[in-house]
């Protein structure tokens, strides 16, 4: 049995990862290996519970291993998934996040706060455990995308400190100051103050079990709120939203510019509201400019304003929608790309030490 065990870990060792370019022994993503009579009974831990590669991962094992070890006519394949933790989250700060991921762009009103929700919610109803940060202070539409227009954060005390707890919808932690004042009153801070809310977000709230990805959602532009981000905690990349139509385009070149000043890296470009309306390919073409990855395309679509208008974000409430599985799909792109960059890195904790 011993033998034959081998000869299963050898031939699962032919089974490359499609995005990390490794075997999946080697990496450590298989697991719990069984034999029963001519079954063999093992999990593959991915890298993301988003993963949308499970039928390569079949396809590829069936073909490493059926025909090529002897007794062998059936692979039994379980799941499971753990997001790569970066270690500069654990050696700078005690908050139980694996990666955090700015959603920012150059300008206004491009849809980057439908972005940011839906992403979270999507990733959340993949089995990832998410956390989702209004950094834009000032200016916050969160709660109401989540249709949480009212309600304030409980307080716990937690040995000597006293923190917010996150109110959770669609699944998804969310913490913002929105919650913490008057739809009618103004927020006026200066810089160092939005420096300090940001911060209080991460370090004063009670984020519970550890988060697997944290989404920020940044303010339009390039100033003091991912200055701050950027410069506080590690993060694992950002993604850039912006329209098609040449305008939002030249200021997304802006915020990859920003990034890439902070040496933050850009997971990518995001295209929302694509249609005749604004065209299409803006997004795509900066992408191709930059040698940056290429995202997704959301549609334009007034179940999209309306789901943010009303707290009915479309990739929970209309998911079959071709908004609602442009949403889906960009959360795959988007968890695809983090394991990637992440792995890629030296500040992440080997996945053969995870777990």
């Amino acid at each position: 049995m011993a033998d034959l065990k081998e000869q299963m870990m050898t031939a699962l060792g032919t089974v490359i990862e499609p995005e990390l370019h490794q075997d999946i022994v080697t990496l450590n993503m298989v697991r719990d290996l069984e034999i029963k009579g001519d079954t063999a009974a093992f999990t593959i831990v991915l890298t993301t519970p988003a993963c949308p590669l499970k039928n390569v991962f079949v396809e590829r094992c069936n073909e490493a291993v059926i025909g090529k070890v002897d007794g062998i006519t059936k692979l039994d394949i379980n799941w499971d998934a753990q997001v790569p933790t970066d270690r500069r989250i654990r050696g700078r700060m005690d908050t139980p996040i694996r990666s955090i991921i700015a959603v920012g762009s150059g300008k206004g009103g491009v849809g980057k706060s439908t972005v940011s929700i839906n992403l979270a919610i999507a990733l959340a109803e993949a089995g990832a455990k998410v956390g989702l940060i209004d950094a834009d202070i000032l200016n916050p539409n969160i709660p109401q995308m989540a249709g949480l227009s009212t309600g304030r954060p409980k307080v716990v005390t937690r040995g000597n400190k006293q923190l917010m707890v996150p109110i959770e919808a669609h699944g998804v932690k969310l913490i913002s100051t929105g919650f913490l004042t008057s739809p009618d009153k103004p927020m006026i801070m200066r810089g160092p103050m939005l420096h300090s809310a940001i911060q209080q977000f991460f370090v004063d709230v009670d984020w519970g079990e550890d988060l697997d990805y944290m989404i920020v959602d940044l303010p339009p532009g390039t100033g003091d709120a991912p200055l701050s981000l950027a410069q506080s905690f590690p993060l694992a990349g950002a993604i850039v939203v912006t329209q098609p139509q040449g305008v939002a385009v030249s200021d997304a070149v802006r915020s990859c510019a920003m990034f890439d000043q902070l040496s933050v890296p850009v997971l990518g470009i995001v295209e929302n509201m694509t249609g005749d309306f604004f065209g299409s390919g803006g997004g795509e073409e900066l992408a191709e400019k930059r040698d940056i990855p290429f995202l997704g395309r959301v549609p334009m679509a007034a179940s999209v304003r309306e789901g943010g208008d009303y707290g009915r974000p479309v990739v929970s409430f209309d998911p079959d929608s071709d908004a609602g599985k442009a949403f889906a799909e960009l959360s795959q792109a988007v968890a695809a790309r983090v394991s990637v960059v992440m792995l890629q890195s030296d500040d992440v904790i080997p996945l053969n030490i995870i777990g």
